[in-house]
């Protein structure tokens, strides 16, 4: 690791000449490891923070490149509003090298979202972008992903035991429920992963996604050699990713079939149905990367907000007094209207994303030269990225008073909020769960509409 902190002149990081980061190297004993052991991605992003001060470069390893890690949010808004037309972030390695190296014949050039950067990657967006970010997306889906959520409902009533507690392994039960929406928006199918008495085919698609999540974990985030050779866990995740296309490429086949047979209205076309009509390779390319993105970071973003709705029975009742006035018996139908009008619904999402948010920080290759707290960040530094830890500062009482208080009041519009501390006070660019710019995720309507739903069954 290589630390900001250690190239300070005369006991001041911001010296009056900018200097370059770059080649300046400092090692640091490996003993410091120990320090860090078991830690989650925010909790070792605040032990750094206040081990080394709010700019640091931590060197890679085993074939990773550099990082730039920085806590200011001035750095966040010059990294964001300098990324350029086509904005770089960090990708999936081993999704990449799948794509590009073992299956070129199905992937082609357009290899999704996830994977690609530069032209490559606005060529994929351009064709997505006016069929995943419309409004109106919405009004398509409601009632499957209700259904889907009531469902799920049922299953939970079942699983609570004599003291009206569920398992200790609920958080896999969450992955189902995900698992099984995405397959309807991605797939344009019930995978009938929910049931406990699953088909022979919805237990190989679980432990399917289970194995490719846990394989990626293991190679991309944990120390390993697969760049350099082909390790045993790297050639087990590649048959996985042929098994998980298989899959998805047969969901597609009969998805488009049933178009075929069963027209539908221009005006109630699926997601699927319309990028079929785009291009067949682009909608199996982003039903691929609908299951990779949206399972686990939606789950565990509800489990984040269960926890603390849990801890919190006094704002948990205010959340069912809204939901009444909407759902006035627990079987009321939810609609994309009466959904409009959730205002403490959705500030319990963006309170529960800002304390429990499935991912640590925004990732970007900068797109310009530009200097960071006088340090100079050199554009063509091959595959340097500057990682904008958001999460630690989400939790800082200088920009969020009671930090680790769970208030969604901050929340709400003027005048709602009583005299809870208003999150408008926060830098606009410290809460970013969805990113920032022409590279935010793609899917947050259909993610926030997939947690509005499930959390407005299971609060009322």
């Amino acid at each position: 690791m290589t630390f900001a902190k250690e190239f300070k002149e005369g006991g001041n990081i911001l010296s009056n000449s900018v200097r370059l980061m770059t080649h300046e190297r400092v090692n640091v004993n490996i003993i410091l490891l120990g320090r860090y052991y078991d830690l989650t991605g925010a909790e070792l992003y605040g032990h750094w923070r206040d081990d080394y001060g709010e700019l640091m470069r931590i060197n890679g390893m085993f074939g990773r490149p550099d990082i730039v890690l920085t806590f200011r949010p001035e750095d966040f808004e010059k990294v964001f509003r300098t990324e350029g037309v086509w904005p770089i972030r960090r990708s999936s390695e081993t999704l990449s090298y799948y794509r590009k190296k073992v299956r070129p014949e199905v992937f082609g050039e357009l290899s999704g979202l996830i994977t690609t950067q530069g032209e490559e990657w606005q060529q994929v967006r351009t064709m997505v972008n006016p069929v995943m970010m419309q409004p109106k997306i919405i009004q398509l889906y409601v009632d499957q992903v209700d259904a889907i959520a009531r469902e799920f409902m049922s299953i939970v009533a079942d699983l609570r035991d004599g003291k009206n507690e569920l398992p200790a392994d609920f958080d896999q039960w969450l992955n189902r429920w995900a698992l099984e929406t995405v397959g309807v928006l991605a797939l344009d199918t019930r995978l009938g992963v929910l049931t406990p008495e699953q088909s022979t085919e919805a237990k190989a698609i679980i432990a399917l996604v289970r194995n490719v999540f846990d394989l990626i974990y293991r190679l991309e985030f944990e120390p390993s050699l697969w760049k350099y050779f082909k390790t045993p866990t790297f050639k087990l995740l590649m048959k996985e990713f042929d098994n998980l296309t298989d899959l998805i490429m047969t969901k597609i086949e009969e998805a488009a079939q049933k178009f075929e047979n069963n027209p539908t209205k221009e005006s109630n076309q699926s997601v699927l149905e319309k990028l079929l009509k785009v291009n067949k390779r682009v909608a199996m390319v982003m039903a691929f990367d609908m299951l990779m993105a949206g399972i686990d970071t939606t789950s565990s973003s509800t489990v984040g907000l269960l926890y603390c709705l849990a801890k919190n029975p006094q704002k948990q009742a205010r959340l069912r007094e809204e939901l009444k006035a909407i759902l006035p018996h627990k079987d009321s139908a939810l609609t994309a209207e009466n959904m409009r009008n959730l205002p403490y619904l959705r500030a319990c999402i963006k309170e529960g994303l800002r304390l429990y948010q499935p991912t640590p920080a925004n990732v970007r290759k900068v797109g310009h030269n530009i200097v960071l707290q006088g340090y100079r960040i050199p554009k063509d530094v091959r595959d340097r990225q500057v990682v904008m830890a958001s999460t630690v500062l989400q939790r800082d009482a200088t920009h969020f008073p009671q930090p680790d208080t769970f208030l969604p009041e901050r929340w709400l519009q003027d005048g709602m909020g009583g005299d809870a501390p208003s999150a408008k006070d926060a830098h606009p660019f410290i809460f970013l769960p969805f990113g920032f710019g022409a590279r935010s995720c793609i899917g947050r309507r259909l993610a926030m509409m997939e947690m509005e739903i499930v959390m407005a069954r299971f609060v009322r």
